[in-house]
């Protein structure tokens, strides 16, 4: 009867195979790095793509500050055509004329008008703007008895519809008398509906009368 088979397989039919005759068995994990079996990982492709996108990243940004350089440059200069074109220096010098006049006549209505500065027709009490004007028209009168505006000096354009305005002009004193002296004054400027309003006038010290 034979018994159960010997789970050692080095046992064979003849007996037990000596250990010095074992052949061991050959697992293939050491390996030149060149070896076929195990193809080194790619390198190469993801640096190029990084690289790629930081080239491409840059080209964009100067492509940008490029494209609003000549924006801002374009906005600057049609913005000082149109202003010049609805603000220019005689209209300029028309306006403020017209302002001193009113102040000079207490002419409360045109004061008023040029002071709100194109909110004139939205505004339903204009009780306290006319008090104003009645006031700043009382300083003026204080000053001078006549004024006469010689020159603009300088404008600055703000906006196609704002700008800024440096003025001369000659002044008799408060007793009355003939024209002397030259002081200066800044006005405001806004052009609306075809109009030029003085929204502020501010005479400066230092002149001579």
């Amino acid at each position: 009867m034979g018994g159960p088979h010997s789970p050692n397989h080095a046992v064979g039919g003849d007996g037990p195979v000596p250990y010095a005759q074992r052949q061991p068995v050959d697992f293939p994990h050491d390996h030149a790095p060149g070896d076929p079996a195990f193809p080194p990982p790619p390198t190469g492709y993801p640096k190029r793509r990084s690289k790629r996108r930081l080239i491409v990243g840059v080209l964009l940004a100067v492509a940008l500050v490029a494209a609003l350089t000549v924006a801002i440059v374009y906005g600057v200069r049609t913005n000082g055509a149109s202003a010049g074109a609805s603000l220019s220096e005689g209209a300029a010098k028309t306006a403020i004329q017209g302002y001193l006049d009113a102040l000079e006549n207490r002419d409360t209505d045109n004061i008023v008008r040029n002071a709100l500065c194109g909110l004139y027709d939205g505004v339903r009490d204009k009780r306290s703007d006319q008090a104003l004007a009645k006031l700043s028209s009382d300083a003026f009168r204080k000053q001078f008895s006549q004024v006469r505006l010689t020159s603009i000096d300088k404008i600055v354009y703000l906006s196609p519809y704002q700008a800024q305005a440096l003025f001369t002009m000659e002044v008799s004193p408060p007793t009355g008398g003939p024209m002397r002296g030259q002081v200066q004054g800044v006005a405001q400027l806004l052009f609306q509906r075809g109009d030029i309003l003085v929204c502020s006038y501010v005479l400066r010290t230092g002149g001579s009368y």
